[in-house]
């Protein structure tokens, strides 16, 4: 996946896209996914602003930003039937604070597919041991949750809490990595 950071002020098309997990809010820029969130599209438009993007309706969007949502849709659509264990849609973390940008972009390549850790191991990773808490209120402000994996990150002891779409969410994701081996 590529990780771009998009300078200026500038246009991000925004849909509620249907899943299993209910609506997930999506927005892009012509160059990429900027957000993947549970919650409302007004939330998101906010969200947005807060990051120096315009959000506009799917429906008024330029094609460019288009082109990455509908890409954004497949990989996610597919990735939720286990068709699909990653995502190459190109992401931009600009949403993000710089720590939150740092441990979500580590979660792909410390947390695999079908595997979870802990808050606490994955501050350790980050080179911050006693950062647990901090781990946890970064991966809460996740941008593009799904597509950067917080859901494998889990409590001491494997006990499951805090994601953004509720444990019943989170259950769903880890039971669906957990599956069989995507084809």
């Amino acid at each position: 996946m590529r990780t771009t950071l998009t300078p200026g002020d500038t246009e991000a098309a925004v849909t509620a896209h249907p899943t299993p997990l209910g609506p997930l809010v999506l927005a892009a820029t012509a160059d990429a996914l900027v957000l993947c969130c549970y919650g409302t599209v007004e939330d998101a438009a906010a969200r947005l602003a807060r990051g120096g993007l315009r959000a506009v309706a799917e429906e008024r969007a330029d094609p460019a930003p288009l082109k990455v949502l509908a890409q954004a849709r497949d990989e996610l659509d597919a990735y939720l039937t286990g068709a699909r264990r990653d995502f190459t849609v190109p992401v931009d973390l600009r949403l993000a604070t710089p720590f939150s940008r740092q441990t979500v972009m580590a979660l792909e390549a410390f947390v695999p597919y079908g595997r979870t850790a802990t808050y606490a191991q994955l501050a350790a990773a980050l080179d911050r041991p006693r950062a647990a808490r901090a781990v946890g209120t970064a991966l809460g402000a996740n941008p593009v949750c799904v597509v950067l994996p917080c859901h494998r990150i889990v409590g001491s002891g494997g006990s499951l809490n805090g994601y953004a779409g509720g444990l019943d969410a989170k259950r769903f994701l880890l039971g669906l990595e957990a599956g069989p081996a995507a084809p």
